[in-house]
């Protein structure tokens, strides 16, 4: 499209000074009337130039202002954002859950019952009353074989003895003793090692009570009857002799130790000390090991 009079049409730079703008596109500018060759007002095109660019600037330096608030605001969310666990959320506050519906990181755990086996049951609870040591008893099961082996000490094995009057297979003090306290059976048995020889006797009352009475009772001319014969010696009739006196449960159990040639026992007989002690240590242990049995068989039956 043409303008005016024919010819090429000029593109107008306004800096350019030899250019021109179609007429329609002419800004309103003040030109110098005194200049007769129409040159236009460089002056005032400056001025509009610069006025331009300085807007232009402010627009700049605002942008930059909203953009560097902009990426702040991202920063800000994105750091919220890393600091939660959980993504926040867009909508309003009344639609998010009440605090009873979120699962406090305090709540109990479910509690069970505990759970726990029968305690076992105890080997000494068996032996300790006539209505519940109820397996069989005799010389031969209370002390079984025909030798006794403690530690690296053998004794041989002498006759037994088994009596329902307590009193008869005693001497000193001892028949009262266990006449008081109800002693239903005293059983006797004999070992020996070289010229030494240990009589034990175990007796039997209903309760464990009666027994600790029996022992509590028990001094030192409590003794029990030494028990000779089947290849042992008559020993401790009339010679000085070593007794000891103890109870478990129901029983109490003596001893009375000394040698068969008829020789006292002093401090210095320390093998007559050992057979005492080993005996006493024996019977102990099969009268507990009577109870372990029961104890066993109970829990086994349910």
């Amino acid at each position: 499209m043409s303008f005016g009079q024919g010819g090429p049409q000029s593109q107008w730079d306004p800096w350019t000074p030899q250019s021109q703008q179609p007429q329609s596109q002419q800004p309103q500018q003040p030109w110098n009337s005194g200049n007769s060759d129409n040159t236009p007002d460089w002056a005032a095109l400056a001025e509009a130039s610069e006025a331009r660019a300085k807007r232009r600037r402010l627009f700049f330096i605002g942008g930059g202002a909203l953009a560097t608030v902009a990426i702040a605001g991202a920063v800000a969310v994105a750091v919220v954002s890393a600091n939660g666990s959980d993504q926040a959320s867009d909508g309003p506050s009344s639609q998010l859950p009440s605090t009873a519906d979120i699962p406090s990181s305090t709540a109990t755990e479910p509690s069970f019952a505990p759970t726990s086996a029968p305690p076992p049951l105890d080997p000494k609870d068996f032996v300790s009353s006539v209505k519940k040591d109820k397996a069989p008893l005799s010389p031969d099961l209370l002390f079984p074989g025909t030798q006794l082996t403690m530690g690296e000490t053998v004794y041989k094995k002498g006759p037994t003895a088994d009596t329902r009057t307590c009193g008869s297979a005693a001497q000193g003090t001892l028949p009262k003793v266990l006449d008081t306290n109800k002693c239903t059976r005293l059983i006797r048995v004999t070992y020996t090692k070289g010229d030494t020889a240990v009589t034990v006797g175990v007796a039997v009352f209903d309760t464990e009570a009666q027994a600790a009475k029996a022992k509590k009772d028990a001094d030192k001319k409590s003794i029990i009857r030494s028990l000779s014969g089947g290849g042992v010696k008559s020993f401790c009739t009339g010679a000085v002799c070593r007794s000891t006196t103890n109870s478990y449960g129901r029983y109490a159990y003596f001893t009375v130790a000394g040698f068969t040639g008829g020789k006292d026992v002093t401090e210095k007989s320390t093998g007559v000390f050992r057979a005492g002690d080993d005996l006493a240590e024996f019977a102990f242990q099969q009268i507990r090991r009577r109870g372990e049995t029961q104890a066993s068989a109970a829990a086994d039956a349910g």
